[in-house]
């Protein structure tokens, strides 16, 4: 049986390219975003701490207010796991329909200020500001310009981070959160990031950092005394990007248009499934949803995608590719149906299954930017 808290939409979008120039860059990060609106909305829940998602089993934290984050409770944790570092915790079910409307106020402000302006998610967004279109002056009082109107309208804090480039920029947001403003002018970015753990540099999971630890590199500064050649033979093509992280540096633009590189949605059960109905029946829903929102975008796109996880937490993924766009629902659920079809039996119950519509055609309608890390679709 699925949980509706566990739905996620999955998407992608093209890395923006790199790009001369020094410019001013705002990042601007709501405060505990979830959370913060159900406490807006529901007065009894101020101050106290607050989990948004499902309770379940298997549910998971989409969001936790700080006063949850006090005792550990983090986003993509286990519900059960939260529950135990709090027991107080108070789980609220997800309203995405409230956060998207909120959102939407949320960028009106930002297109008020620039129309460079490039959403990572419902309650996050870069901002160029090279442009001072009121002629506040600097990037900074634009900065406080925002977070002003935004605690007017919505009646909520945002942190923001100030700089010359996105990467700096976003380590500042969260600087001095919540309800924080920090900035970095040009010729302080190497210093202030090589006085950060490197668990703060984005893209470095705990994974990486135990790695970074066993070799040695424990802040932006031990990483900075590493030459590109070093970093490639030990992490790869990732080594390039902490090269230059180490110092400071990111020459991608704001980009107000990002391509989309597939559409699609999963569900996680709360309990595993393996009966052959009842993996089609939820194979049957998640066609319908993902193909609305396929239908919405007027995406045109050549390869399905089923994903299923496993209950051991193995990942298989089965794809055919068209040599036009698929053509309507039709023919995307056929596709879908006969994918799964040919895995069955499946050697073990799923706990996720997921699809995807890829390939996308970009001689299409223009698309919109990602909307949402995660979106709650049945």
């Amino acid at each position: 049986m699925a949980n509706p808290d566990d739905i996620q939409e999955c998407d992608g979008d093209d890395a923006p390219p790199e790009a001369d120039g020094l410019r001013k860059i705002i990042h601007v990060d709501m405060d505990a975003f979830f959370a913060s609106v159900e406490q807006r909305d529901n007065p009894e829940l101020r101050g106290k701490p607050v989990a948004v998602g499902g309770s379940s089993g298997r549910g998971v934290v989409a969001a936790a207010s700080y006063e949850a984050r006090k005792y550990g409770v983090k986003s993509a944790m286990p519900s059960v796991t939260a529950k135990r570092k709090c027991p107080d915790l108070i789980f609220c079910k997800s309203r995405f329909d409230v956060y998207r409307e909120v959102s939407e106020q949320i960028r009106a402000i930002f297109h008020h200020y620039t129309p460079h302006v490039e959403p990572l998610s419902l309650d996050e967004a870069y901002l160029d500001v090279t442009e001072d279109r009121h002629g506040l002056g600097s990037a900074t009082a634009i900065a406080q310009a925002i977070r002003r109107q935004i605690r007017e309208v919505t009646q909520l804090t945002a942190s923001a981070g100030v700089s010359y480039n996105k990467f700096l920029a976003k380590l500042a947001s969260d600087q001095n959160k919540p309800d924080g403003l920090c900035v970095i002018r040009p010729g302080e970015g190497a210093a202030f990031v090589q006085s950060l753990p490197i668990r703060r540099f984005h893209g470095v999971g705990p994974k990486g950092a135990e790695k970074m630890a066993r070799l040695g590199i424990e802040t932006g500064a031990d990483l900075a005394q590493k030459d590109r050649e070093w970093l490639a033979a030990n992490f790869g093509s990732f080594g390039d990007y902490l090269y230059r992280a180490a110092r400071g540096i990111d020459l991608r633009p704001v980009r107000a248009n990002r391509i989309r590189k597939s559409i699609g949605g999963e569900r996680t059960f709360s309990e595993d499934i393996s009966a052959e109905d009842e993996l089609r029946d939820t194979l049957e829903r998640i066609i319908d949803i993902v193909w609305e929102r396929i239908a919405a975008k007027q995406a045109k796109g050549r390869t399905v995608t089923l994903k299923l996880k496993f209950n051991d937490f193995q990942i298989a993924t089965r794809s055919r590719s068209q040599a036009q766009p698929v053509a309507d629902k039709a023919q995307f659920a056929a596709t879908a149906r006969a994918i799964l079809e040919d895995e069955l039996p499946l050697p073990m119950p799923i706990r996720l299954m997921g699809l995807t519509l890829s390939n996308l055609d970009r001689d299409g309608p223009e698309q919109k930017p990602r909307d949402d890390a995660q979106l709650s679709l049945l």
